[in-house]
């Protein structure tokens, strides 16, 4: 890397020899690693690596937007930095996106933020690698959002802020519509990246994530209600509809059938047929890009997604309530 006014920010928590390999792929690049209270070790495998360490004050809680947060403050006040890659613990950053992307932000001074195509290291290792390397495919071009992984130009950084702290999801995609809000274009060019290695091997992991998915949805939904550059709020409906309003249907014919009049089963009988006919329908769109298994199985999974969404939806909105004294 003969360039130095490019640095990188890395977080992790526990990333293990996954942080060996992303820091190794930075190639001497200015580096400021910021740890989340690892107890394998990991700040000292980031010292060993010669790079300078943050470990985040447990007091104040911890959160991938501060891990963000403390290494741009470090870096940006060094008006020679130019740009910051953004990059998690967990991923392996290609050879020569840093040159490909510095060259996207060279020709373009209004591009605030550039990012590339990010692949899942083995998709084949479980199912829920395979979701996840199906969901960071996105066509190169003008993008609406931005997630973890982004080459950051810090003139942009300096003026649209940071990442808000008290976001526990969704922080990536509420700084893009800050930044853009703030006049900056974000884009994606189709070079290599990075290289993820999600972990997820279990239902309950890919659950979890999924839960967290839809709290990040209703909060964006919240902090940014009005906003033309997003569809956030198209997400939430759906969610609220195939997640709420349609299982609720199911049950509540159930419990009137039992109760009432043995008719009522016939709510849970349009609820089931409208939920089993969403998922062929999108079965079919995905046959487009899939063989009929994988695409009736990402189907499934799509349905399965939305009651986890929800339960991160309303663990939003119950989180907001206030507390009786």
């Amino acid at each position: 890397m003969s360039r130095t006014d490019i640095a990188a920010v890395v977080i992790g928590r526990n990333e293990g020899a996954r942080l060996d390999c992303c820091l190794a792929s930075l190639d001497g690049l200015l580096t400021i690693y910021v740890d989340s209270g690892s107890t394998d070790g990991s700040p000292g495998r980031a010292r060993a690596a010669g790079v300078e360490v943050i470990e985040l004050d447990p007091r104040q809680g911890y959160s991938a937007a501060r891990g963000r947060n403390a290494g741009l403050v470090r870096l940006i006040a060094d008006p020679a930095i130019a740009y910051v890659q953004m990059l998690d613990g967990d991923c392996v950053l290609a050879p020569g996106w840093i040159s490909a992307g510095a060259a996207a932000l060279d020709a373009e001074p209004e591009l605030g933020a550039i990012s590339g195509e990010l692949r899942e290291a083995d998709p084949d290792a479980s199912l829920y690698a395979w979701l996840c390397d199906i969901e960071w495919s996105a066509p190169p071009g003008p993008v609406p959002l931005f997630a973890g992984n982004v080459l950051l130009r810090a003139d942009a950084v300096r003026r649209t802020g940071f990442y808000r702290p008290g976001m526990i999801a969704g922080e990536d995609p509420d700084y893009a519509i800050r930044m853009r809000e703030a006049g900056w274009k974000v884009g994606r060019i189709a070079e290599p990246m990075a290289v993820h290695s999600a972990g997820i091997a279990r239902f309950g992991q890919w659950w979890r994530r999924t839960v967290r998915a839809g709290h990040a949805f209703a909060e964006l939904t919240a902090l940014h209600p009005r906003s033309p550059l997003h569809d956030f709020g198209r997400s939430r409906r759906r969610i609220l509809f195939w997640g709420g309003a349609v299982p609720f249907a199911a049950l509540a014919g159930l419990i009137l059938a039992a109760v009432v009049d043995p008719r009522w089963a016939l709510l849970s009988g349009a609820a089931l047929f409208v939920t089993l006919a969403q998922m062929v329908r999108v079965g079919l769109r995905e046959m487009r890009h899939h063989r009929p298994r994988p695409a009736f199985t990402l189907a499934l999974f799509l349905g399965i997604g939305k009651y986890a969404e929800m339960i991160g939806l309303l663990r939003y909105h119950l989180s907001r309530r206030p507390r009786a004294s």
